[in-house]
């Protein structure tokens, strides 16, 4: 991935700016920053529920979406 010099990230600021005003600029990174960090914790939660349960929900779920079954065999 290419490195983005202070050149580069100038002209994305200017045409940012042309595109949506200063005056828009904070309430668009608040909402960015706000966007990034639900993404974050919501990558980095575990599982609430135990492997054995997950698992006996997982083949109930494939007895129910037409998957095969035991009695099919």
């Amino acid at each position: 991935m290419p490195d983005l010099g202070w050149q580069e990230l100038l002209i994305i600021l200017v045409i940012v700016i042309i595109i949506f005003g200063a005056g828009k600029l904070p309430e668009i990174g608040g909402t960015l920053g706000r966007s990034i960090k639900e993404f974050k914790q919501a990558t980095e939660e575990e599982p609430s529920l135990p492997k054995e349960t997950a698992s006996r929900e997982t083949a109930a779920n494939v007895g129910r979406s037409g998957g095969v079954r035991a009695e099919d065999i």
